[in-house]
This record gives structure tokens, sequence and C-alpha cells, in this order.
């Protein structure tokens, strides 16, 4: 029978999977909004305009998720992990508090006003709103980010009587690991929205959009992937030195390298035995490990048998080659169909269904990434200050798996729902190419009001798309 603490973890687990897969759309969405504002500010290009009114739709529906999961899954600080609070909460409480103040009332403010101001404000302000809420989105995950990875490599505190107390908030927020934490999930969630924007775009015109908004917005998103791919592999590197300066048991959980060896070699895949402290069927390529790692075919990497505590090996190992891997993927898509488009303009059918089956690539690449991160401080809940066993709740293990079921049961009935919801609008936005004629010019300006709900605008204002 599951215990406490393990049903515990698993519900910490299944509501932050689920509450990071919307700030993953909406923290780059927002900066390809304000990008589709600024360029029909500038050329006055209507099709730039209608980019942006489907988008901010899904814009609004991701947000709206991504704040209703966050609150949910805060409320576990204090039912699941009572301990972490009382020993960190010093330095938790004022960081999460900064992310309040300084960034989610600065979305709240201006939400309303990129999603219903469009024409009661002038377009000068109706951009800065839109640019203001991208600022927002980022500055939160800065702050978030910033406690997690503070949590990875704790600097700038003191202990007293096992509470952690603050000694520098400089040192506290830019600890070793946040510069390349914080830039590699902005780069994530960059390549996140670029896939679903190219995904859904592929869908309209494989369902006979003939507009050219999709083909546009598509455009946009593939050679967008295709700059930061690259970018987020030359990130990736750098912030797995830095891992490994500063975490090398989760560096080793990650290659499955068990004995300290010079010249480590890359296992492809292999069959983890953490019973008898060796891999299994390993396909390992000689060296590469220590190339990737430390730059030198011979640097040497330390194995898991160096530490006393590490983290269960399995999980952090086949997560890691998944996100690599979907990484790679993303690359090869990015980079082949930008040529494509390039050299003919369009994209034959197979290249658009290709697309739409990776729409939701980057949530599979974030989660393995998270739990790459997140099961690798293990068996720590802040590394070398609190383990996750001492911060657990004494609430009983029936009550726990019972909420667990419900968020779990509710989970999976918003998450079919939101991604149905957006092929629907998608559908939708096909059904008008008709009808454009009798949408007005002002109803082509307004992205939400035409029915007065999100999800509910997408069959009328489809006309103008």
């Amino acid at each position: 029978m599951l215990d406490t603490f393990l049903l515990s973890r698993i519900q910490f687990a299944a509501n932050i999977s689920f509450h990071i897969l919307f700030p993953s759309i909406t923290i780059a969405l927002c900066w390809f909004l304000f990008y589709f504002r600024v360029q029909y500010n500038r050329t006055g290009d209507e099709v730039w305009m209608r980019c942006y009114r489907f988008w901010v739709k899904i814009f609004a529906l991701s947000f709206a998720l991504g704040v209703v999961s966050g609150i949910t899954m805060s409320f576990q600080f204090g039912t699941n992990w009572p301990g972490y609070m009382e020993t960190v909460g010093n330095i938790a409480g004022p960081l999460l508090g900064y992310e309040v103040l300084t960034a989610f009332f600065l979305e709240a403010t201006f939400l309303g006003i990129m999603l219903f101001g469009i024409n009661r404000v002038s377009p000068r302000m109706h951009t800065l709103a839109t640019f203001l809420v991208a600022v927002g989105t980022s500055l939160s995950a800065f702050w978030i980010l910033a406690l997690n990875s503070w949590m990875h490599t704790p600097a700038g505190f003191e202990m007293r009587d096992g509470v952690a107390f603050p000694l520098s908030w400089w040192q506290i927020i830019f600890n070793p690991s946040m510069p390349y934490r914080v830039t590699h999930m902005l780069l994530a969630s960059g390549l996140t929205a670029a896939f679903l924007i190219a995904g859904i775009s592929a869908y309209r015109l494989l369902k006979g959009d003939h507009k050219p908004a999709p083909r546009l917005a598509l455009k946009v998103a593939v050679y967008a992937a295709a700059v930061l791919i690259p970018l987020q592999v030359l990130v990736g590197d750098m912030h797995g030195l830095n891992t490994l300066e500063h975490q090398p048991a989760k560096i080793a959980a990650m290659e499955a390298i068990w004995e300290t060896t010079e010249g480590a070699p890359f296992t492809v895949f292999a069959l983890p035995d953490e019973i008898d402290r060796l891999n299994r069927f390993a396909l390992e390529i000689p060296g590469a490990a220590s190339f990737i790692l430390t730059h030198d075919w011979r640097g040497e990497v330390k194995g898991l048998n160096e530490f006393t505590d590490h983290p269960p090996v399995a999980p952090v190992f086949y997560s890691f080659r998944l996100m690599v891997g979907m990484g790679m993927l993303m690359w090869l898509v990015a980079w082949s169909f930008s040529w494509m488009l390039l050299k003919k303009k369009t994209l034959p059918t197979w290249a658009l269904r290709s697309l739409v089956a990776m729409s939701f690539s980057g949530w599979i690449a974030i989660l393995a990434g998270w739990y790459v991160t997140e099961i690798g401080r293990q068996p720590y809940l802040v590394s070398g200050v609190l383990k996750s066993h001492d911060a657990v709740t004494s609430v009983a293990s029936g009550n726990v798996g019972l909420s667990l079921m419900i968020y779990l049961t509710l989970y999976a009935v918003l998450l079919t729902a939101y991604i149905r919801t957006l092929f629907v609008m998608a559908r939708k936005s096909v059904l008008v190419d008709r009808g454009e004629d009798m949408v007005t010019l002002q109803e082509r300006h307004n992205p939400l009001t035409q029915t007065g709900d999100v999800a509910g605008s997408a069959e009328k204002t489809g006309a103008a798309l």
C-alpha cells in the first residue's frame, strides 16, 4: 500500500505537471501576439491582425487554466508539505510574494485591455498592453524559476535552529543555476508555443482554410522554432556543465554512470539496475559522455557509487533521453520545413500532417526535462538543506489518496476539453471562408467580444480568420 510520503509526491508531481503545460504556452505566446500586433501597426496588413485575433483567444484560455491550476498547486505547500514552509518559508514566501506583486498584478491589470480594449483604446495603448502582459508572464517565470533554482543550488542564507534565514537576496535570487534554468525554460516556452502555432495552423490548412492568416502564422512559427532550437541546445549544454559542477549526482543519474570514469561512454539505451549497480543491455558511444559533459574525451565523470544520497536512476535516465530525443526531432522538423518554406513557399500535405502531430511536442520535452530536474534533486527538497521525507504532512494516506484521485480525474477532463477546444476553434475558423464579406471591419478587429466569451467567440470570429 502506498504511504503518505509517496502519495504526496505523486500528487505534487501531478499538479505541477498539469500546471506547467499552460505557462509553457502563455510565456512565449504573448510575445508572438506582440509581434503580430507590431507587424500590423507597421504594415497595416489586416492578415497580421487576424493572426492576433485568433491566437489571443487561445492565450486567454491557456492563461485562465494556468492561473487556476497554479492556485491549486500552491495549496499543497500547506496541505502536503508543511515542513517546507516551516524550514525555508523565510525565503520561499517572499519570492512567491514578489511573483504576485511584480508579475501577476501586471498581467492582470493589462490583460483586460489586451483582450477587450482593442476598439476602446488607441492602437499604441493596445500594443503597450500586449507588451506589458508579455513582460508580466516572463517576469512571473523569472521569480518562480529563481525559487526553484535556489532549491537546487541554495545560496545567500544561513540556518538557525533548523530554519533558513536570508543573508543576501542578491545571492538567493541569482543563485548559481538560476541564469541557466531561466533561459532554458524561456527558450523551451518559445519552442512550445511555436510548434503549437505551427500545428494548429497546419490543421486549419489541411481542413481547407485558404485564407492567408494560417499560412502566415505557420511561417512565423516554423522560422521562430528554427532559430530557437540551436539556442536551446547551446543553453542546455551550458546548463549541463553548471549541473555537473553543483549537482554531480544528478548528472551521474542522467547518464547512469555507476563508477567514476575517465572517458565515460554515453549510454544511448540501457536498463539501469539499481540493485546490482549496473546497466543491462547497454548501447554505448565510447567517451561521448565525458566529451559532452567536460568537453574532453578523457574527462572524468563521477559515478553514482561516489554518493551516499543520489536520485532514483531509471526515471532520470529515461526522462533525459526523451527530452533530448524530442529536442532533436524538433530541430529536424524546424530546419527541414523552414528550408521547404524558403524554397517552395508552401508545405506538402505530409509536412502539414507532421506539424499537426508535433503540435504538443513542446509539452513532452518540457515535462521530460522537468522530471529530470525535479526527480534529479531527490532525496532532497532543498539540496543539502531539507530532505523530502522531513517535510511531508502527517495526514492519513487515505485522505491524500482520495484527493489525488479527484485531482487526476479533474485534470484528465480539463486537459481533454482544452485540447479539443483548440481544434474546434481551428475548425470553426475554416467554416467562414465563404462568409468573410459579411463581417464588418469593427468585428474583425474585436478578438473576444463578438459573443462575450473566449470559447464561444470561435464560431463567429472564425469568419475573419
